[in-house]
């Protein structure tokens, strides 16, 4: 057609092809719908009778067994977790720790169980520092495993069915075998250096020599008689009878600082969860020695903000959310700790409406906090809300490499492993969230003899410097990343929702939780968007350093790196999808319907029916 028209309206008439061709390709490449998928990976799983979503689908597949039996959503919960513990022994078992979340349908309570263990009463600063310091994995890096009594706890107090009952599942998987998917082997791929120090543990997860490969069977016979031996007698003899002999005599003959009298010690316990309403939604999580108030706080801060107005993963959102959790890690490191040995934690202070807004001050929309933000007075908020203001450095602008990052794994260990979550709702709607853990992958690496089971090496989360709040004290509990959630809508039960990933855990339930709620997005797309990370804080991990980066993904436009590189933020560029290993199950609050999800990582399933 321009080919038959001549001079100067030819000219005119090329030109504005010309810059309407350069406007729509600029505003696509732009644009942060133009790399959004259009629709989820996954499907959302809906059902009305029960769901469970959890980090493996046979461990999914356990609890709602126990659901079809008529079991409560505490007795599929337990199920799932003894199950997690043979098809996820990376990540969790007998010899982790364990924090619980319970809502119960009938009195619209919420319950709090602290299954996290001590320090052993042998370990001390100074025996650390004459060995050079804490190490990542052997008998000198486990503290007291509390899952066991956890789950017990909330099997006897909440639960309808027996431990019989409940362990079935997972005695059935671990004597009858399980193929090793590719996430596991990539899990033992990754630790095998750890795992063939010991032959109990090599006696278990080498073949022929190698370690198992995808779809290979793994039999665990010992770990079944342990899991039937607390099925016939109950939790205590996890502690008190012949698994806990076992499992101290283990320890001794490696030169452990674990006894029989730490094992006997030791007793979960029940406290009040923490919660803070955002936008008529009641978030509940769970209280030091967790770090679960940083949730809390970073929506405290936000709510400040008309969030959908910036847009969604906008440069000035991720700026934002990046900020708020920057300031609310700071005071967990300066503040909590184990509330028995620490001076007194001012929770309700850190949670308060007006301290929120005294940190709020303190993000420049402009230019990142360089390093790390410095810790609050919220016991002082009114002086503090001036002189905050220049308390801290803006960070400069960065010159970013936008290239992938050469060292990014298959799987982001960050954001997706070390942990497990599962979370479950029944036809009552009574909800359960549980996330549990051995704290590194495979823990300590150390399977405990004829016990069959792997013991954590949580010991690399306490520090040795004398004037720290998480300082290693004997008998002392760290400060944990652990901590799943609970929702509750109008007084209603809403959601249950958690995620492995150490330091990560409250940045990516931050990040859904708002896909969810403040950009309408469906519980599967919540968790499948992209996500970010910052590490500007000190870490729970040794050697407990801060990174002072921005962990974006590939997927985020290369126009809102940029805009973020431009704030100050350093930019390291990840290879991974979506919302770190979320998983989540919401009720619908008109029909009651059930609604799961989970992030697309590792071997996440819900089942719901």
């Amino acid at each position: 057609m321009i080919s038959g028209i001549t001079g100067k309206l030819r000219d005119y008439l090329i030109i504005g092809l010309i810059l309407t061709t350069a406007f729509t390709a600029t505003y696509l490449i732009r644009s942060p719908k133009a790399n959004a998928q259009s629709m989820a990976w996954r499907p959302v799983v809906m059902a009305t009778n029960g769901m469970v979503a959890s980090g493996h689908p046979l461990a999914s597949m356990a609890g709602q067994k126990i659901l079809h039996q008529g079991g409560n959503a505490i007795d599929a919960a337990i199920a799932t977790w003894a199950a997690q513990g043979v098809v996820e022994p990376a990540m969790t078992g007998l010899g982790g720790d364990m924090f619980i979340l319970i809502y119960l349908a009938k009195t619209g309570e919420v319950k709090f169980i602290n299954g996290t263990g001590p320090a052993p009463q042998r370990a001390t600063v100074e025996f650390y520092k004459n060995r050079g310091g804490i190490p990542y994995d052997g008998p000198l890096a486990s503290d007291v495993p509390g899952a066991v009594d956890a789950a017990g706890l909330a099997l006897e107090k909440y639960g309808t069915q027996s431990y019989t009952q409940v362990l079935q599942p997972a005695i059935d998987l671990a004597v009858s075998g399980f193929p090793v998917s590719h996430a596991l082997a990539y899990w033992l791929k990754r630790n095998k250096e750890k795992l063939s120090k010991y032959p109990s543990t090599t006696a278990v997860w080498f073949k022929n020599g190698h370690l198992m490969r995808p779809g290979e069977i793994v039999v665990q016979k010992a770990y079944a008689e342990t899991l039937k031996k607390i099925a016939a007698q109950g939790r205590r003899v996890f502690y008190e009878g012949e698994v806990g002999s076992i499992t101290a005599q283990f320890m001794r003959d490696h030169g452990g600082l674990l006894s029989e009298e730490d094992l006997a010690d030791y007793h979960a316990e029940e406290a009040e969860p923490i919660h803070i309403n955002y936008r008529g939604y009641e978030v509940y999580e769970c209280p030091p020695n967790s770090q679960g108030h940083v949730l809390l706080q970073a929506l405290n801060i936000l709510e400040g903000f008309n969030l959908k107005y910036m847009g969604h993963n906008s440069a000035p959102y991720i700026h934002l959310i990046t900020e708020a959790l920057k300031l609310c890690f700071a005071d967990r490191n300066k503040y909590v700790g184990d509330p028995r040995y620490v001076p007194p934690i001012p929770m309700k202070d850190l949670l308060s409406k007006d301290y929120a807004a005294s940190r709020r001050a303190l993000i420049d929309p402009n230019r990142a906090i360089a390093r790390e933000a410095p810790p609050g007075s919220p016991l002082g908020v009114i002086n503090y809300k001036v002189a905050s203001l220049l308390s801290y450095e803006p960070a400069r602008s960065k010159v970013v490499n936008m290239a992938l990052s050469a060292e990014t794994p298959a799987s982001d260990e960050d954001t997706q492993g070390l942990t497990t979550y599962l979370c479950v709702i029944d036809k009552d709607h009574n909800m359960v969230s549980i996330t549990s853990s051995l704290c590194s992958g495979f823990g300590s690496g150390m399977i405990m003899g004829e016990a069959g089971y792997l013991m954590n090496n949580r010991m690399v989360y306490y520090f040795l410097e004398p004037d720290n709040v998480n300082v290693l004290v004997p008998g002392k509990r760290t400060r944990h990343t652990i901590n799943p959630a609970l929702v509750l809508k109008d007084g209603k039960p809403f959601m249950a929702f958690g995620t492995p990933g150490g330091d990560t855990q409250p940045q990516t339930e931050l990040q859904f939780f708002l896909n969810l709620i403040e950009f309408g997005m469906n519980v599967q797309e919540a968790l499948e968007v992209p996500a970010v990370i910052t590490s500007s804080f000190r870490s729970s991990f040794l050697p407990h350093e801060a990174a002072n980066k921005l962990r974006v993904p590939t997927s985020l436009p290369l126009h809102v790196r940029e805009e973020l590189a431009a704030k100050g933020h350093d930019l390291v560029v990840r290879n991974y999808r979506g919302v770190g290993s979320v998983k989540a199950i919401l009720i619908d609050l008109q029909s009651g319907a059930l609604m799961g999800g989970v992030s697309p990582t590792m071997d996440s399933y819900v089942i719901g029916w």
